[in-house]
C-alpha cells in the first residue's frame, strides 16, 4: 500500500531585492516538502499575494517600500491569522526580534543563517512552534523584552501617531507635519509630546532612532 506524502508547505517569499529572492527561492527549491507560491517586491504586493494565496508561510523582509515588512507582519497576522510569518532579515539585534515576535511573527532568522537552519525553521514553524535563531536567542536581552513589560510597539500609538512620528524621523519641522497633514501646529506638538509619554522616549533623536529600528523609515529614507 503507497504511503501518502504530506501536503507541501507552500510559501511566499517577500524580499525588495531581486538577486536576494532569486538565492533564497534557489535554497527553498532544494528543500524536500517546500514549495514556493509566489515572490513579492514591496509590502502592499506582499499583502495581496497573502490575500489571494493563503500560504502557509510568508517569509518576510523587514525593510521593504511601500510597507515595511512590520506593517505586513501586523495586517497579516491580524486578517491572516491562519498564515504564520517568518522574518528573514539582515537586522540581527534582540531588539528587532522582540518586535517581529510582539507583532506576532512566529520565527525570526538572520539572513547568515545557513540553508539548513532556513529549513529547520520553515518546518519548525509549520509544525505550530515558534523559531528563534541561535544567535538571537541566546542574547539574555531577548528573556527580558519577552517577559517584561517595557517599552510599547506600535500597538500602543494610534495611527495619525505613527504618521506623525515618520515624519518626525525624516526631519519634518511642525509646521511642515501639520500642513502635510492638514492639522494645526498645536496638535502636532500634542501628537509629539504624546509619543515620547507612550514609547518613554524624550528626545526627537530617541524618537528617530526607534522609528528605523521598528522599520517605520529607513536609513536611506
Amino acid at each position: 500500500m503507497e504511503s501518502i506524502s504530506p501536503a507541501p508547505i507552500r510559501v511566499v517569499l517577500a524580499d525588495d531585492h531581486a538577486l536576494v529572492r532569486a538565492g533564497i527561492r534557489a535554497l527553498l527549491e532544494r528543500i524536500q516538502g517546500v514549495e514556493v507560491l509566489a515572490e513579492a517586491g514591496d509590502g502592499q504586493e506582499a499583502l495581496e499575494r497573502v490575500r489571494e494565496l493563503r500560504p502557509d508561510i510568508i517569509l518576510l523582509d523587514i525593510a521593504m517600500p511601500v510597507l515595511n515588512g512590520l506593517e505586513v507582519l501586523r495586517e497579516t497576522t491580524s486578517k491572516f491569522p491562519e498564515v504564520r510569518v517568518i522574518v528573514l532579515t539582515v537586522h540581527e539585534t534582540a531588539e528587532y526580534a522582540v518586535h517581529a515576535l510582539r507583532s506576532g511573527a512566529a520565527g525570526f532568522v538572520p539572513k547568515c543563517a545557513a540553508s539548513a537552519e532556513l529549513e529547520l525553521a520553515l518546518k519548525t514553524v509549520a509544525g505550530g512552534e515558534r523559531y528563534l535563531s541561535p544567535e538571537i536567542s541566546k542574547h539574555a536581552v531577548l528573556d527580558q523584552y519577552l517577559s517584561a513589560n517595557t517599552r510599547p510597539l506600535f500597538g500602543a500609538i494610534t495611527p495619525r501617531q505613527r504618521e506623525v512620528l515618520g515624519m518626525i524621523a525624516r526631519g519634518g519641522s511642525t509646521k511642515y507635519i501639520a500642513r502635510s497633514l492638514d492639522i494645526s501646529a498645536k496638535t502636532v506638538e500634542t501628537h509629539r509630546a504624546q509619543l515620547m509619554e507612550r514609547l518613554q522616549i524624550y528626545d526627537v533623536a530617541g524618537l528617530v532612532r526607534y522609528a528605523i529600528r521598528t522599520g517605520l523609515v529607513q536609513m536611506d529614507d
